[in-house]
């Protein structure tokens, strides 16, 4: 059966080993301090927040958001980061992640729920286009703390 709730302190060792793959899959390497950051964050539930999906009792997927303000709206909800686990991937964890952090958006009246995908994500891609609309938005950055030799913006 699968479940959607807030993480609790035994599933931290489930949940970095999670965000540790979510994080490989974009080819990011975090340092142990921002695993500790994130998880205290959420823990605090003020800044930053975090669902986790579990089926049959074992941690699958989490979801991990922030609201924040908009020029244009009543608060926003971005769900930053959203991964389940690949044997869990058909069993609709990801699928109650979203819908949950909606519902959870929806009850502090906020007026969306937004997310950002690697356009060659087509598994993720094949659940996103079922569940929201795809605003065509493409996604520029410029790193203020670059990775050693990964500058922010190229010459």
């Amino acid at each position: 059966m699968l479940r959607i709730g807030k993480l609790t302190p035994a599933d931290r060792p489930r949940w970095e080993t999670l965000f540790r793959g979510h994080n490989d899959f974009y080819g990011r390497t975090l340092p142990p301090q921002l695993y500790d950051r994130a998880w205290d964050e959420f823990r605090e539930g003020v800044r930053m927040h975090a669902l986790g999906a579990k089926l049959d009792g074992e941690l699958v997927g989490v979801a991990h958001f922030l609201i924040h303000s908009s020029t244009t709206a009543l608060d926003v909800c971005h769900l930053q980061d959203l991964f389940t686990a690949p044997q869990a991937r058909d069993e609709g964890a990801g699928r109650a992640l979203i819908e949950a952090v909606t519902e959870w958006a929806s009850a502090r009246d906020c007026s969306r729920v937004y997310w950002s995908t690697k356009e060659t994500d087509t598994e993720a891609r094949r659940l996103y286009d079922k569940v929201a609309v795809n605003r065509g938005f493409i996604l520029y950055q410029i790193d203020l703390q670059p990775e050693a030799g990964r500058p922010g913006v190229a010459p």
